[in-house]
């Protein structure tokens, strides 16, 4: 949750993403700290470069949780959703979850005593059906082919 707070903040974005506004301060953001803006030797040079960078991986993170995205990809997730849980892993609010299809995907906000329920659960898809899915912030971070 830091991170999608962090972002949305960089981008001025109030509640919900929508992706048209998104774009328009993406645009305007790299605009602004563009390192080819300052000259070789400018103090503002290496400061732009790393700003530059966090703008880049900001829109993309964010584009891949805005709900129009989502929307666009819900068969996709569906599909692997159905096809059970190969892998998971918890890292502070972080739950990684991979599927037997291959696409893993990132669940943001999840606390550890929900991780802990979920890892003695007798039925671990059930479970992760009705208290992960439908109630955390997703995106998909990969899939192996």
């Amino acid at each position: 949750m830091k991170r999608i707070n962090e972002y949305k903040k960089l981008f001025g974005v109030e509640s919900n993403i929508e992706l048209k506004p998104l774009k328009k301060s993406y645009r305007n953001l790299v605009k602004e700290w563009h390192p080819d803006k300052f000259q070789d030797g400018d103090a503002l040079k290496s400061e732009a470069e790393i700003k530059s960078r966090k703008i880049i991986d900001g829109y993309h993170f964010l584009v891949s949780i805005a709900p129009e995205t989502i929307e666009a990809n819900a068969s996709k997730y569906a599909e692997s959703v159905n096809t059970g849980i190969a892998d998971f892993q918890h890292k502070g609010m972080l739950l990684e979850i991979t599927f037997m299809d291959g696409a893993t995907y990132e669940y943001f906000g999840v606390t550890k005593q929900v991780y802990i329920k979920m890892i003695n659960a007798n039925k671990l898809n059930r479970f992760a059906k009705r208290s992960i899915f439908p109630n955390y912030t997703y995106r998909m971070s990969k899939r192996e082919q």
